[in-house]
């Protein structure tokens, strides 16, 4: 069987690695203010933030992990993909138009504002800084199988070399540096997925179409409860997308609500089209990369199937395309995460304010998911970054949905809901990652796939103590739900109107 030509994957990665660095300092030459560095000043429109949401939001997951579940547990695993597509649906309607009205920058800011409570301020800054470094884990990880399958070299070399560039784009120019960045890495990922996937096709039908068995599916890490493990990750998609903080700082880039709604259409398009092509090497690889369904680099089918399928020097070259668009993916979301992850570290964790101060979080942004990476075992990666939204879905979803829809939400209740659902949801996760328990049974499953009590955990523990504390409703939560909910047009009006009485 042919293998990956090693040359033409270095020049791939070398060319994605400095058209990241070009793109970049295009944006730092007009990166001028902290507003820039923090949400681009909130001028970026719909169609380019779109693009960039994407951009950050297609991650290992989607690009390697998506096509490898496929591989080896069949299409059951199409859930992976309707759920990271879903949950943008359910963003638009809850979600998009009043977090851009509140004005925050950050998910610790709007938890401050909403509920005036530092407390509930720094706990949230903990679950993101944890749920984000969860999320790059897999991220750096991936990059590490990609570089080393296609070019072999060392493991370790993909995980530095990521970080290393993203913690140079992020410090150099900020969120208007990275927006450039994640809409041409999208657009790269899109055509690294798409031109390879004609020309498997066309090799498959000139094989004369073999049938693509899904008869003997494997039950590898389905554990022996699949129907619950299928809930587990249909909650924790649905509902963490609203919460992943790298998704919903770019929603304060918007210039204002009907923006951000218009962003999050436009993002359930251009996902949706992405998301088309994924379970298309999965299928192939049953054909042509069986032998990865029981080495556990199933991941590694998307890289593999050109020089399996086409061979030669067309396989070299499509198989170099995949190389440089998965390492886009590693690139488009480290550094969404790691400016996420930055941004709560130099508002709530350092001494001093500023883009001197930013730059230092950057730097400690990836540094810890760079050694835990090169430190815990390797999980696959769509298994890795489910992890991630279930922990988002039992802390921030309830915080947001709340927090916005819901006038007698209390600081004490908004505690308990994040402790209770995203402290039981991250706790869970920890031990699975650790190999504490093991399948099959059900503590296994239910430590695997939390989202399913822990979510509810976390709306009834926010509902149940707030009201049980009326006296702690926040004086300011009328203002600070008409900010929410009336256009930015009637809500300066109206502003304006009771500082003349």
């Amino acid at each position: 069987m042919s293998a990956p030509d090693h040359m033409a994957s270095w020049v791939a990665v070398a060319l994605v690695v400095l058209a990241t660095v070009l793109v970049g300092g295009f944006g730092l030459r007009i990166s001028r203010t902290t507003s820039d560095f923090y949400v681009a000043s909130r001028t970026v429109r719909p169609r380019l933030n779109a693009a960039a949401i994407s951009g950050e939001y297609l991650s290992a997951a989607s690009f390697l992990g998506v096509a490898g579940l496929v591989l080896v547990h069949g299409p059951d695993m199409l859930w992976y993909p309707v759920g990271y597509t879903a949950g943008y649906l359910v963003l638009l309607v809850f979600v998009a138009a009043p977090l851009r009205r509140s004005g925050a920058y950050t998910l610790p800011d709007f938890a401050e504002g909403r509920l005036e409570s530092r407390q509930v301020r720094r706990l949230v800054s903990a679950l993101v800084v944890g749920a984000g470094w969860l999320y790059l884990v897999p991220q750096l990880q991936g990059a590490g199988l990609t570089l080393k399958i296609l070019t072999g070299a060392p493991g370790w070399l993909g995980d530095v070399l990521v970080a290393t560039v993203v913690a140079a784009a992020v410090a150099a120019g900020g969120m208007r540096s990275i927006t450039f960045v994640q809409v041409f890495q999208y657009w790269l990922k899109l055509t690294a997925l798409l031109v390879p996937a004609l020309f498997l096709v066309l090799a498959w039908q000139g094989d004369g179409r073999p049938r693509v068995s899904f008869d003997d599916q494997l039950a590898v890490f389905r554990a022996d409860h699949p129907l619950y493990a299928t809930y587990g990750l249909i909650v924790a998609t649905f509902l963490g997308t609203m919460g992943l903080p790298h998704v919903v700082v770019r929603f304060y880039t918007s210039p204002n609500g009907r923006d951000a709604r218009r962003t999050t259409v436009a993002v359930l398009a251009l996902v949706g089209l992405f998301y088309l092509l994924p379970p298309i090497y999965g299928a192939l690889g049953r054909l042509y990369t069986p032998e990865l369904r029981y080495g556990g680099d199933a991941d590694a089918a998307v890289l593999l199937l050109p020089a399996r399928v086409i061979g030669g020097l067309g396989g070299d070259f499509l198989g170099a395309l995949i190389a440089g668009g998965a390492f886009a993916a590693f690139l488009s979301t480290a550094s969404g995460l790691t400016m996420a992850v930055a941004g709560v570290i130099t508002q709530d964790v350092l001494p001093a304010r500023g883009v001197r101060h930013f730059r230092l979080a950057t730097v400690l942004a990836i540094a810890v998911p760079l050694v835990g990476s090169l430190l815990v075992s390797r999980v696959p990666v769509a298994d890795a970054v489910g992890m991630a939204f279930a922990v988002s879905a039992s802390s921030f979803c309830p915080l947001l949905v709340l927090g916005i829809w819901w006038r007698r939400l209390t600081p004490p209740g908004a505690v308990a809901g994040l402790l209770l659902g995203g402290g039981s949801a991250l706790l869970a996760v920890a031990i699975t990652v650790s190999g504490a328990v093991r399948p099959p049974g059900w503590p296994h499953a239910l430590l695997a796939w939390p989202a399913v009590w822990s979510v509810p955990v976390g709306f009834l523990a926010m509902i149940l103590v707030s009201l049980a504390t009326p006296g702690r409703i926040p004086p300011g939560t009328n203002a600070a739900m008409t900010r929410f909910h009336l256009p930015e047009a009637l809500s300066s009006a109206r502003a304006a109107a009771g500082r003349e009485r």
